[in-house]
């Protein structure tokens, strides 16, 4: 892990062309390492949700390398590693399981983190999960209390309950859902843990009632 954060920093503080072709080999390693605990949390999430059967480290990780054709922001390469294990693949917008490594300085999410759930689903998804909440809203909150030292990200709500929805109904609050992230904060203690991804895999089967609820209102 060690290695990892400092080729992260490295590239933070170094973010061009030129330092990441002198430190090529310093890249593959850490994505060797990344790519190791990817591996390893793929075949784990496997083994409690039968929805991510058959899924490769090519269908959960990202490439390295960002697309600044159309960003203000040219700096060409990310400064973090993730890996998310979701039914389909990664550009299904399905709900999954991620797992995220970043520098402190880093401002791309803020902090190491797990997290389960979808990040800005299309108004189809939204629509869907919000209908299958006034039906079995029960049932969605269940599976988040039981995933419980996750929080669930409010941070995009909407102020009102969308046209079209009771505004007193009794989960009001979770018709104003833009994002559906239960998010889990990493600590350093747990980072550099020989038990990192054994506890990510027990925290994210936690999840899993809520991931194949969001999916299953979707898909259905």
């Amino acid at each position: 892990m060690e290695e990892i954060f400092n080729f992260l920093e490295g590239v933070l503080r170094n973010n061009n062309r030129p330092w990441f072709q002198e430190h090529k080999s310093q890249y593959l390693r850490a994505q060797q390492l990344f790519n190791g605990i990817a591996e390893q949390l793929i075949e784990g999430v496997q083994k409690f949700d039968d929805n991510c059967k058959g899924l490769t480290l090519k269908d959960c990780t990202y490439r390295f390398y960002r697309d600044t054709r159309f960003s203000p922001d040219k700096r060409p390469y990310k400064t973090h590693f993730g890996v998310f294990v979701c039914p389909q693949g990664k550009s299904s917008m399905l709900s999954g399981y991620y797992f995220h490594l970043e520098p402190k300085e880093a401002e791309y999410l803020g902090h190491n983190m797990i997290c389960t759930g979808m990040y800005c689903p299309d108004q189809a998804m939204l629509k869907a999960i919000r209908e299958e909440i006034m039906f079995d809203g029960a049932t969605l909150v269940k599976a988040i209390k039981k995933a419980d030292t996750f929080g669930l990200d409010t941070a995009r709500n909407m102020k009102r309950v969308p046209n079209g929805y009771p505004k007193d109904h009794e989960y009001a609050e979770l018709l104003k859902q833009r994002d559906w992230l239960l998010v889990e904060d990493m600590s350093d203690d747990l980072l550099f843990s020989p038990h990192l991804v054994e506890w990510a895999l027990s925290e994210f089967k936690k999840t899993k009632d809520y991931c194949q609820w969001l999916n299953a209102a979707v898909l259905e």
